[in-house]
């Protein structure tokens, strides 16, 4: 098969020949070049022979594969790397991490990248082998805990899929940069784009700050925080999960005091929750407390310390209040009447220039049920996890995850899923790729072989971009 080499020559090589060049005489787009990739990079030469980390990527290669667990999180506050479970095929030889810990692997990568600056840009695909969306928070290791992870380790070296440049970038371009990508667990990679809830609310204080409460339409309540930024955009950055009942209501005082109303999931009875919102973005929630009976409670503050609660009542159309006097940790309600005063807008929340309004609906291929948020420069932004990492695409997935996506993967095998997402431009896996057999024309960006210094593979590569 004399014919293999040319399909793995990048577009570097060829614009090269072409011009009668070096290989420096232009740089490639970065969607049109080929990289050396390792498949289960954490397991050297305990599954393969592939050798450390560091040694991979002293030997051209640029996708590493790193398989994580949240068991032990929050014990550890730190993922887990292995193969079917914390350290299952993992090779903690040659330089690797003595440790599992996804932040000691991690660090390994920044280390090596920080000393070689003028490298191709760096994939650290993390594939997700447990489900997150089960976890109630930071503190539990939800999504948001593997973003800060991945900026806290790779600082300016990380390129967010947020901050993607637009139109297609050079592998000059993003020399000396890692690019964060996200596979495994589809529930996981769904939430990691878009959150789905029902009967949202919003809260926004004169300091930029908001929070947004909703119930899943199955008896739990999520919160959402943020800030509403000068462009008008809101960066969400905390989420988890608070209580038991549904359409929730919140407001929000200036100094980060938050008093949150919800009926019972099963009842009509009404709770309250008193909060406080921390600069990190986190909630400190105090318990709840029952303070009535009916449907569909509102409230807001009417100063600093004082609110106002309207609801509905169970048996008719008549609106009830309260007066609240908030303290430390607790809200007393007192003053309960009748009133003919509407119940506060919940889904809508102003302050000065500032206008936010949150809502559910489809956005292109997501679930009618889509967190959605419109502000005075936005319409219909999703409330959703900061993208900092990438999202793949696999072969079998959902339209949602297809939506947007610029890497693909599929086994080596799956030759149609690789060649057509190759010529549709996009950067694509095939992991597994054993055989010189499996090459595909053009060749997948990224062919994570088992064994990386088998001849096979070097003269295959031997176009790659380094």
């Amino acid at each position: 098969m004399t014919r293999l080499p040319a399909l793995a020559v990048s577009a570097l090589t060829t614009a090269a020949l072409l011009t009668g060049g070096t290989a420096e005489a232009a740089s490639p787009p970065f969607t049109g070049s080929v990289f050396r990739a390792t498949h289960n990079s954490y397991s050297g030469d305990v599954d393969g022979a592939k050798k450390s980390l560091s040694y991979q990527l002293d030997h051209g290669v640029r996708f590493i594969e790193l398989d994580v667990h949240d068991n032990g999180y929050a014990t550890n506050h730190d993922y887990g790397v292995g193969h079917d479970s914390p350290g299952n095929a993992v090779d903690h030889s040659g330089g690797n991490p003595a440790s599992n810990n996804l932040r000691d692997w991690l660090s390994v990568v920044n280390t090596w990248s920080a000393a070689h600056p003028s490298a191709a840009p760096i994939v650290v695909m993390l594939d997700l082998k447990d489900d997150l969306t089960d976890n109630a928070n930071f503190a539990a290791g939800n999504l948001t805990a593997v973003n800060q992870e991945l900026e806290s380790v790779f600082g300016t070296r990380l390129l967010r899929a947020q901050d993607y440049p637009a139109g297609s970038p050079t592998v000059d371009a993003l020399r000396g940069r890692v690019l964060p990508l996200l596979s495994g667990d589809g529930g996981s990679r769904s939430e990691y784009k878009r959150d789905v809830g029902a009967h949202p609310a919003v809260a926004l204080n004169g300091r930029g700050q908001l929070v947004e409460v909703h119930d899943s339409g199955g008896g739990a309540l999520w919160y959402w925080t943020g800030t509403y930024g000068a462009d008008g955009r809101i960066t969400w950055l905390r989420h988890g999960k608070y209580d038991s009942g549904q359409t929730p209501a919140v407001a929000l005082n200036d100094n980060g005091d938050l008093v949150e109303v919800h009926q019972s999931q099963s009842a009509t009875t009404l709770w309250s929750h008193v909060g406080k919102l921390g600069a990190d973005g986190e909630i400190t929630w105090q318990a709840s407390k029952q303070y009535d009976n009916g449907v569909l409670p509102t409230v807001a503050f009417t100063d600093g310390t004082h609110l106002r609660e309207i609801h509905k009542s169970q048996s008719n159309a008549q609106n009830w209040a309260w007066t609240g006097t908030l303290s430390a940790t607790a809200v007393s309600w007192t003053g309960n009447a009748k009133t003919s005063d509407a119940r506060f807008a919940k889904d809508t929340a102003t302050n000065g220039a500032r206008r936010v309004k949150v809502w559910t609906g489809a956005d292109g291929p997501t679930p009618s049920n889509t967190l959605r948020a419109d502000t005075a420069s936005l319409t219909g932004d999703r409330i959703r996890y900061r993208q900092v990492a990438f999202d793949e695409f696999q072969q079998g997935d959902s339209a949602e995850l297809q939506q947007g996506a610029l890497f693909y993967g599929a086994p080596a095998t799956q030759s149609a899923f690789i060649t057509a997402a190759r010529q549709s431009g996009k950067l694509v896996r095939g992991w597994d790729f054993d055989s010189a057999s499996e090459a595909t024309s053009p060749l997948a960006n990224y062919p994570a072989t088992n064994h990386p210094y088998d001849a096979w593979y070097q003269n295959l590569l031997s176009g790659a971009v380094e």
